[in-house]
């Protein structure tokens, strides 16, 4: 999110409020905003500010979706409240803490979508209209009153499926989940449960993804000698249909235990690793 946003906007982003000091938190008094009615996706022109070719923060540059047609990503999604409320949003807008509305790092401003908690099957749709989070291993800041709505407000994060929506399209329906998740994927407490079909969801960091298989063994025979969640390699492909093999670790117990592993696995030289939900 931006505390300010000084237009013309310039290729880097001068200041993100997400690197402001203080502490944030929801409304002194707390607010039942389950019946908050969802957002209706309509067409809108692009946002005047928030959306160049791509900007800098603390270093990484991001670069901005020319449209958000067929945009579906897991990941972890956090949120913002009192310590940004009333702030100049990126796309020029007031952030309102109350009203459904999310910051994501490259999708034009502002996109509808749905937003599906898959701990516990809770789903609402949000107006993007900011940029973050700018933290790594995050995928979406919500506002408090989404993050209300999805069941996240206490745990602080969430593992979340976002789909973009077309206006005047039919939207699709919520992803379904198990029952209940366990320990082994939550994200740091029992947040409810849906009727669903699905299997429950697992929480992994992929290290790597290598072309040759020999590469990817010897990532997981160096990582295999750390204390770490299990280390496997899979077989897929990507997105030009080659194979390949992917490194990943887990399933991992937690968001907060996510976050202390990816540190420890840049002080062993690593990197920063993907989030990966499934």
């Amino acid at each position: 999110m931006f505390a300010r946003f000084l237009p013309p906007l310039a290729a880097v982003l001068l200041l993100s409020s997400c690197a402001l000091g203080g502490r944030d938190g929801g409304p002194s008094h707390s607010a039942d905003l389950s019946h908050v009615p969802d957002p209706v996706p309509r067409a809108e022109p692009r946002s005047r500010y928030g959306n160049p070719d791509s900007y800098v923060v603390n270093g990484r540059r991001y670069t901005v979706r020319s449209s958000a047609a067929g945009y579906v990503e897991r990941g972890i999604a956090s949120w913002y409240g009192t310590k940004f409320h009333g702030r100049r949003t990126a796309s020029g807008e007031i952030y309102d803490m109350h009203a459904l509305t999310a910051a994501h790092t490259t999708l034009p401003l502002p996109t509808y979508v749905r937003v599906t908690n898959l701990n516990n099957g809770r789903s609402t749709v949000v107006r993007v209209n900011d940029r973050g989070p700018f933290h790594d291993n995050r995928l979406i800041d919500l506002s408090y009153a989404a993050a209300s709505k999805l069941g996240i407000v206490e745990t602080g994060t969430g593992l979340v499926e976002i789909r973009a929506l077309t206006p005047g399209e039919p939207a699709p329906p919520p992803v379904t989940v198990a029952q209940s998740a366990p320990a082994a994927v939550s994200s740091g407490a029992n947040l409810g449960s849906a009727a669903a079909t699905t299997a429950p969801v697992g929480l992994y960091l992929q290290v790597g993804a290598f072309v040759s298989r020999t590469n990817a063994e010897q990532l997981r025979s160096r990582l295999s000698s750390e204390p770490l969640p299990p280390i496997q390699v899979q077989q897929g492909a990507d997105a030009s249909n080659t194979l390949i093999y992917r490194v990943r670790i887990g399933p991992i117990a937690s968001v907060d235990e996510a976050d202390r592993l990816a540190s420890r696995l840049a002080a062993l030289g690593i990197g920063t690793p993907h989030v990966v939900i499934e």
